[in-house]
């Protein structure tokens, strides 16, 4: 952690809504003047999609059916770590992209399922935001955490993570049902030991619920809409985040109070809160640089 320098993690699994979170931190960076350095976690990954497969089916053979993205052996998380120390002494570092699609890959001129080059961080950034699977995971001798300024996790209840899933796989990237099925599956081992930890460990997290019947989500039609959902946002310490509690339920039409730290809003109203949230935590922070720097 550097007050110089802050660095803000976004972690949840593919299907899980970051980038909602995405989006409203692009629009408090943009109205606030600041400018970040975004990391993709999929470019963290260890192998691109060619010798993932390889690297599947050979730990198959080797008598472990479970190998995923999800876990440890399949990324290169001794270089994340390494990025966020450099950046938050530095400011700097170096970042690369992965190519999900082809839309992606006019803009990067990379064929899907591939990396780019390693390249630097752009030049005076105020922060650096990372998104992906494992922005604070902490096992196998790696601690992201301890880097962290900023920690939000997107976990919808799993259920709805999975519709989420299924629908992104099949409609987007060319998926049938019975492998995505097959892919969660898989990766199910992973998910619980090294993804699902991270939530207990977040300042803030955001959890969409539907409040339609997604009892059997291998076969749902549509993803339920944010107004079939409400929205659960538990922050672990909110004295020290100045979570203003009666100011959003002021400001939040049809929000409540579940427990004393956590607040439950509308799925509609989920950019608002977003917003409302986010916006003096990033202020907080950049004033915070602003001082160390002078």
């Amino acid at each position: 952690m550097t007050a110089k320098h802050p660095i803000i993690a976004v972690s949840g699994s593919s299907g899980a809504g970051r980038g909602i979170v995405r989006d409203a931190f692009n629009k408090i960076f943009q109205r606030e003047g600041y400018l970040a350095a975004w990391v993709d976690g999929s470019s963290f990954h260890k192998y691109d999609r060619e010798e993932m497969r390889e690297a599947i089916a050979t730990a198959a053979k080797n008598g472990n059916p479970n190998f995923s993205h999800f876990g440890m052996d399949a990324n290169l998380l001794d270089e994340l770590a390494n990025l966020y120390k450099t950046y938050g002494e530095t400011g700097t570092g170096k970042r690369r992209f992965y190519v999900h699609d082809e839309a992606s890959e006019e803009e990067f001129e990379v064929p899907p399922g591939k990396f780019t080059e390693w390249e630097e961080l752009p030049p005076d950034t105020d922060c650096l935001v990372y998104e992906g699977l494992h922005g604070w995971v902490k096992a196998d001798g790696v601690d992201l955490g301890q880097h962290l300024d900023l920690r939000i996790g997107v976990v919808p209840i799993i259920n709805l993570e999975w519709i989420k899933k299924i629908h992104l796989d099949t409609r987007t990237r060319g998926y049938s049902q019975e492998a995505v099925v097959e892919m969660i599956l898989r990766r199910m081992p992973d998910y619980v030991h090294y993804v699902v930890p991270q939530f207990r460990r977040s300042d803030i997290n955001f959890q969409r619920v539907p409040v339609v019947d997604t009892s059997y989500p291998m076969i749902a039609r549509d993803i339920p809409t944010e107004d079939e959902s409400v929205v659960v946002i538990r922050f672990r310490k909110p004295e020290e985040l100045g979570v203003d509690f009666p100011y959003l339920l002021k400001n939040l039409p049809g929000a409540w109070m579940s427990r004393r730290n956590t607040i439950v809003v509308p799925g509609g109203c989920l950019q608002m809160t977003m917003q409302l949230v986010l916006t003096p935590i990033i202020q907080d922070l950049m004033e915070t640089r602003k001082r160390s720097l002078a």
